[in-house]
């Protein structure tokens, strides 16, 4: 029977292969109690799950893909975090101590009571946490019942395969990965989860949101998966096949079309020069980098070289991996951010609880309360900036004060290498990152103190609109075309360019090739996003006319009713 299911796409492609089901592990399990003389045996056997839980995140860190989102590394350390909560690590062993219990009954009772606490929280951020605190408990569930992981299955070689699941957290899409699935299916996720993220990061198509899907589609399935359009078609008729096919390779004919542009150079139809560069966060991401034709570093994620480690890299390990960008992007610039730590992205031994993470000790905040570790890495970057055309930036900033503090430190650390007769670029540039609404409007400050400005959309729109993205209960609300957001990057772009100072934008609004002219036609001139994005970024600049978006584009920003934006930027699109 062929029937059709509409969920929302989070990564484009359509995929068409047969059904490869992954069960859900549910947190229902059996009860029983235990003879006295086996309890310490089912301790031990918790302890095992436990110990094999902790290696599998191990491993994959380990094979993490180089392309994977950089937001990854974050997401899986968030569930080590979870796996050694003492409610879900320790917990259970005395309970099962004290009631004789199966290991399996302990689990689930000691996982209610932790996700009874988060539903608790007033702040929407620490209430999703519920999602992450039931997929780890279930990952742990697997050991318990000799299903380690969801247990892939190499996919098949003669025919495509694609993956349908209930639920997948990132680390089960990075370990099915190396499998070569056609594209993920999921019954829950909305645009801006976990594994949505991800997903685009691992260039796969991907929807999510399908509901039912798990329960409907049989093993086997036909499928045909729109990662455009979110929807996802079971068992076509023979017509659709073939429509569905002859859109799959036009769509790969155009994929090969892009990569043909990787040595253009990105200029709009009238002859304006746009710099479309890419986001990293390991030195041996420049890679992929090339391949896709960036011509520069927009932002490194330096923050990747702290984390899911037990000993913190020392001055001259980040030395040596800043170094390498800077040397192996041949002259090209190379722009890297201080660590971006704190909130979800924790240093192993310094886990620290907020009311709401997002708000808290993070970024340049963490920094100046860190500063014998800021002023270690402040001396490895500006000893990098000796071997190519690197740029540091910094995140976070919210105002005068914390810049200035910022700016004293650095000129510190700059003596201190000068005493050491240590040599490094003194006319280094440095940057701040606008994502928080009060820099935005403080701007003047800024622009007046620093070499370049970056803006980054993704927690600048969040903070606007006061929604946590990852909330799937608000993340709806979540909509870079919100008129605040569109006249809240106008003015940062404006100003920025008012003045002579230099603007990128390196949130997920870069790679989007939806909002490309209208971000032209605010006056951005440079880009950073994934390096899979870049080719269709640069397909959309070559196309654009300067001269023809103004008008459109100034519409736009004087809109203020949402379907009206919309409308707007179909016909700028269109153009």
């Amino acid at each position: 029977m062929s029937f059709t299911l509409h969920g929302i796409a989070v990564s484009s492609g359509i995929a068409i292969g047969h059904a490869h089901l992954i069960s859900h592990t549910s947190l229902e399990v059996a009860h029983y109690v235990l003879p006295k003389q086996l309890v310490a045996e089912e301790i031990a056997r918790f302890d095992a799950a436990l110990l094999a839980t902790r290696n599998e995140f191990t491993s994959l860190r380990s094979n993490r893909p180089t392309h994977a989102a950089a937001e990854f590394d974050a997401f899986l350390e968030l569930h080590q975090m979870i796996l050694d909560d003492p409610l879900l690590s320790v917990a259970p062993r005395d309970m099962i101590a004290s009631e004789y219990c199966n290991a399996e009954w302990a689990l689930k009772t000691q996982t209610e009571t932790l996700v009874a606490q988060f539903d608790e929280f007033e702040d929407a951020y620490l209430r999703e946490r519920q999602t992450d605190v039931t997929q780890v408990a279930e990952r742990l569930l697997k050991q318990l019942l000799g299903q380690p992981g969801h247990q892939p299955s190499p996919a098949r070689h003669d025919v495509e395969t694609i993956l349908v699941a209930h639920d997948l957290s990132p680390a089960d899409l990075i370990q099915f990965k190396p499998h070569q699935y056609a594209a993920f299916i999921t019954d829950v996720g909305g645009a801006t989860s976990h594994t949505a993220i991800v997903a685009r990061g691992l260039n796969t198509p991907c929807v999510v949101g399908l509901h039912h899907a798990r329960d409907l589609v049989r093993e086997d399935d036909l499928l045909i998966l729109d990662g455009e359009q979110g929807v996802l078609i079971v068992n076509p008729d023979k017509l659709i096949l073939a429509e569905y096919k002859l859109r799959q390779s036009e769509w790969e004919l155009e994929r090969k079309k892009l990569k043909r542009l990787r040595t253009a150079r990105a200029n709009t139809l009238d002859g304006t020069v746009i710099e479309l560069h890419a986001n990293i966060e390991k030195p041996e991401d420049i890679t992929e980098v090339k391949e896709n034709g960036a011509t520069g570093i927009g932002l490194f994620r330096s923050e990747f070289l702290f984390l899911n480690r037990d000993h913190l890299p020392d001055e001259e390990e980040q030395f040596e991996a800043y170094r390498a960008v800077a040397e192996g992007m041949d002259g090209q610039p190379v722009t890297i951010r201080t660590f971006d730590l704190g909130g979800d992205k924790q240093l192993n031994g310094t886990k620290r609880v907020a009311n709401n993470p997002a708000l808290g000790l993070r970024a340049i905040r963490f920094c100046l309360s860190e500063p014998q570790l800021f002023r270690t890495q402040m001396r490895a970057l500006l000893r990098a900036t000796h071997y190519g055309d690197v740029k540091i930036l910094i995140p976070m900033l919210s105002g005068v004060s914390e810049l200035n503090q910022t700016l004293q430190f650095i000129a510190a650390t700059k003596q201190s290498l000068d005493d050491e007769g240590i040599p490094y670029d003194r006319e280094v540039k440095l940057g701040g990152m606008i994502e928080i609404p009060a820099a935005a409007l403080a701007l003047s400050v800024f622009v007046k103190k620093l070499d370049f400005l970056s803006i980054g959309t993704n927690d600048l729109i969040q903070y606007t609109l006061a929604i946590d993205r990852t909330d799937e209960e608000v993340a709806h609300l979540y909509d870079p075309l919100h008129p605040a957001v569109l006249r809240l990057l106008a003015h940062i772009i404006g100003t920025s360019n008012r003045f002579n100072v230099p603007i990128s934008v390196c949130g997920e609004m870069a790679g989007e090739s939806a909002y490309t002219r209208l971000l032209l036609g605010f006056g951005l001139r440079q880009f950073s996003m994934f390096s899979a994005q870049v080719p269709n970024i640069k397909q959309r600049v070559l196309t654009t006319s300067l001269p023809q978006i103004t008008s459109l584009t100034q519409k736009i920003l004087r809109a203020d009713d949402p379907l009206n934006i919309i409308d707007l930027l179909e016909k700028l699109n269109a153009a």
